[in-house]
């Protein structure tokens, strides 16, 4: 298949490129800062794109058969929550481009603030949220800004009737570790580990993604995946 991957440079992105090439895939990387392109790009195809322009993602993702938003909003913490309205600005950009070409599917990776700890209760709306952010994550409180920047993202891709599939991770922060292709999968509520964890590493999350990519099971829906 044709993928293509905005956000290609990050740490999401990467893996999710180096999960799809391994499985054969035919991938394209798309990333608005082309400092950060990998000395060697191949076998993988790189371009320069700018994923909150609905003419230039048009433009990239035409003949793609899935497309994968793996977007940050900054290379830092402090950056994240400066940039954070760039998440529903992608999604409004992607949306639209995506009216042109009605057939290419689209998966989303967001945030887990907006996954249910109970029926209607969204974590992030949980009292003291905000604050526990340092303890929990060791980022600041104002972070609130990027996790509600995802769910505002969230909230746009259900009013479209695009081919669109939202994954929240089971975690609020991803980093590198190891691929085991062992996670669980869920629906809107957060996934947690008998030990009181709720985690899963980039690799573990790049299967999760190309598997949808091959086999789509969530069309017009958000699911998660953890330990």
């Amino acid at each position: 298949m044709k993928v293509g991957v905005f956000g290609a440079t990050g740490t999401i992105g990467r893996c999710v490129v180096s999960e799809a090439l391994a499985r054969g895939h035919q991938v394209t990387g798309w990333t608005r800062d082309v400092s950060r392109l990998p000395p060697q790009p191949a076998p993988a195809r790189w371009v320069q794109a700018d994923v909150i322009d609905p003419a230039d993602v048009a433009r990239v993702i035409a003949e793609h058969d899935v497309i994968v938003n793996a977007i940050n909003t900054g290379n830092s913490i402090l950056e994240s929550i400066a940039n954070a309205g760039v998440l529903p600005a992608a999604a409004r950009a992607v949306l639209t481009a995506m009216e042109r070409h009605p057939a290419t599917r689209l998966i989303v990776v967001g945030g887990a603030g907006s996954l249910e700890v109970e029926p209607g209760q969204q974590l992030v709306d949980l009292e003291g949220f905000a604050e526990g952010l340092p303890a929990a994550l060791g980022v600041p409180a104002d972070y609130v800004k990027v996790v509600l920047a995802h769910r505002e993202a969230l909230n746009l891709y259900r009013l479209s009737n695009r081919k669109w599939t939202y994954l929240s991770p089971s975690a609020g922060l991803i980093t590198s570790g190891e691929r085991t292709g062992r996670f669980r999968t869920g629906a809107n509520q957060i996934l947690v580990t008998a030990a009181g964890t709720n985690d899963i590493s980039a690799e573990d999350l790049a299967v999760a993604i190309v598997d949808e990519v091959e086999t789509p099971r969530h069309i017009r829906q958000r699911f998660t995946v953890g330990y």
